[in-house]
């Protein structure tokens, strides 16, 4: 594996390139594949031929999350287990199937997750996951699965289609 590591100012207020900023960048890169000598005046750098790529990634978002006011003024959907009583059993994994709405007058996009875990019940959530439904598949409205998921395994089988965002003990929110 290779990683890559750079630094640079936030803004270095040049016209030819972009500040770095809170939320997704969009970096471009391209990579050869002998690595230049630093230390070497003039030495060569190859053409990286076909390996090149771009990727939305949050060059900030772990050091510089945006504060509670920023997203203060934007539409959010909560999705909760209220009053779920868990087993006694060592291990239970639950799902339900959660209506998203549908109210938007534009596609909406997920910029930020915040995990609500009640006090009295931090030591026994170890995970959770948040799948997309399939969006072909109807479900009764009235009566959405919401059972022990091996109860509910079949009535979930579109619903493994994209992994929406993932929480484990230890983690932060999503910002």
């Amino acid at each position: 594996m290779t990683a890559i590591q750079f630094k640079r100012l936030l803004d270095i207020c040049d016209l030819m390139d972009v500040p770095i900023k809170s939320g997704s960048n969009i970096v471009i890169f391209a990579y050869g594949l002998t690595n230049p000598d630093i230390f070497e005046i003039g030495g060569d750098i190859f053409y990286h031929e076909n390996r090149r790529n771009s990727r939305m990634i949050p060059l900030r978002s772990y050091v510089d999350p945006p504060s509670d006011g920023k997203l203060a003024d934007f539409d959010y959907v909560e999705f909760r287990l209220d009053n779920y009583i868990v087993p006694s059993s060592d291990t239970t994994y639950h799902c339900k199937i959660f209506k998203a709405p549908v109210h938007f007058s534009m596609k909406p996009h997920a910029i930020a997750c915040e995990v609500l875990i009640d006090k009295n019940n931090r030591d026994l959530v170890h995970h959770m996951l948040i799948f997309e439904c399939d969006p072909l598949i109807v479900f009764d409205n009235n009566n959405l699965p919401d059972d022990l998921c091996d109860n509910i395994l079949h009535q979930l089988q579109s619903c493994f289609v994209n992994s929406a965002t993932g929480w484990a003990v230890g983690g932060n929110d999503v910002r």
